[in-house]
């Protein structure tokens, strides 16, 4: 029985063909793509008026230097949240409760901020593994502390989106099961579990936002560091 409630983490396969692929292409084909025309419908206005405000205020802690990368922040919390929306569906699946595919979108962005602070402001860059004031005996502690928090960064981002996700799917299942269970015997107490099921249900959906957003707001801060 416990088997079958981490099955959903499964990564299906249809005649061999791994699934997991469909569903990371398939959030870029539900959005409306802008039109030629020079006034687009509402649709499209209130999209971009939304990517818009979340750019402008991801941005605004950025240098002038980490603006470039406005594009990728956008598109990657527009990536994150509809997956994470869409796998709330019924007999749906959630690409990021993989934790590979939420390593591998934050190892390769995490290595591009130190690369970029590496190459343009190594001094400020490696000025962030010592804290200024340190005593000279704490130095050599401090300098290890520091560079293993470092390496620990897209390993924090990853588990954090994993982690959120596949409880939240979890406590989900095991409470709709415990409905089903519970309808036939005790019907009044199985209303009541629907009703906590209903609110979990809305707060998962609020989860799998603020995930989002805390996955590319985090980056954006390693970026600051680095810009």
């Amino acid at each position: 029985m416990m088997a079958s409630f981490f099955d959903q983490f499964a990564s299906p396969s249809f005649l061999g063909i791994p699934l997991i692929a469909l569903a990371i292409m398939l959030p870029w084909s539900i959005y409306p793509t802008p039109s030629s025309r020079w006034v687009g419908n509402r649709l499209i206005t209130v999209q971009g008026s939304i990517i818009n405000r979340f750019v402008s205020q991801l941005m605004l802690p950025l240098n002038v230097g980490g603006h470039k990368w406005a594009l990728l922040m956008a598109s990657l919390m527009i990536f994150l949240l509809t997956i994470n929306m869409l796998g709330l569906l019924p007999y749906t699946f959630t690409p990021t409760t993989q934790l590979s595919l939420n390593l591998g979108l934050a190892v390769p962005l995490w290595l591009a901020t130190v690369i970029i602070g590496m190459r343009n402001q190594p001094t400020a860059a490696l000025g962030h593994l010592l804290p200024e004031g340190t005593p000279v005996l704490l130095i050599p502690v401090l300098i290890i502390i520091e560079t293993i928090s470092l390496f620990i960064r897209p390993l924090a981002l990853g588990v954090r989106l994993t982690a959120n996700l596949t409880a939240g799917h979890l406590l989900i299942q095991l409470i709709s099961t415990a409905v089903l269970v519970l309808l036939p015997i005790m019907p009044t107490v199985a209303a009541l579990t629907a009703t906590v099921l209903l609110l979990l249900t809305l707060l998962e959906v609020a989860v799998a936002m603020i995930q989002a957003y805390v996955f590319v707001l985090l980056l954006s801060l390693y970026l600051q560091e680095n810009v």
